[in-house]
């Protein structure tokens, strides 16, 4: 039985029954980090465990669209963190950079996995740019925010699938919807 695999972008062959996608459109890249961005900026309290939403969105089109999104704009976004939360400047920066440096070092083998096994993968960096974060501070001589900041990478690895079904929901659909053509 001879199986043919369909190449996706950047000439990648596809898992098996993986749907092939729409290019992303870059407006609606950058519009999800700036809602990202302002969702960590909402004035909510400071809680360890709760997930940076802007972390978890620039490891994710770090991993999808890595030509776009990469190194340079996870430190611009940090800095712009750093800044609205008056921290050491360079702490959020610093651990941004990292991150997507992780992510797009790992984006080919990462994307053969089923959305959970992601998940998975995706759990130690986030877990080692919380731990960036926590030692930029902790050098800085600042306090140590309790071990509930453990519950921060375990939330946002939770929510990978969440936010992978929710951005890659555009490029799936149809570029010209036709009743013949189920695509």
């Amino acid at each position: 039985m001879v199986r043919a695999y369909a190449v996706g972008g950047g000439g990648m062959i596809m898992r098996p029954g993986q749907q092939l996608l729409l290019p992303a459109r870059n407006w609606f890249i950058w519009s999800s980090l700036v809602a990202a961005l302002l969702i960590n900026m909402l004035p909510l309290g400071r809680a360890a465990w709760r997930p940076d939403v802007l972390m978890l969105l620039l490891l994710f089109w770090s991993v999808h669209q890595p030509q776009r999104v990469g190194i340079g704009s996870a430190f611009a976004f940090g800095v712009l963190m750093d800044v609205q939360q008056a921290a050491l400047l360079g702490q959020h920066a610093l651990a941004y950079t990292v991150l997507s440096f992780f992510a797009i070092t790992i984006h080919r083998r990462l994307l053969w996995f089923s959305v959970p096994s992601q998940a998975l993968q995706v759990l130690p960096i986030f877990a080692a740019a919380h731990a960036i974060e926590l030692g930029v501070r902790m050098l800085a001589g600042g306090v140590f925010p309790g071990w509930s900041l453990l519950l921060a990478p375990l939330i946002e690895a939770a929510l990978w699938p969440v936010i992978t079904v929710l951005l890659l929901a555009p490029q799936r659909r149809a570029p010209d919807r036709d009743k013949n053509r189920p695509l």
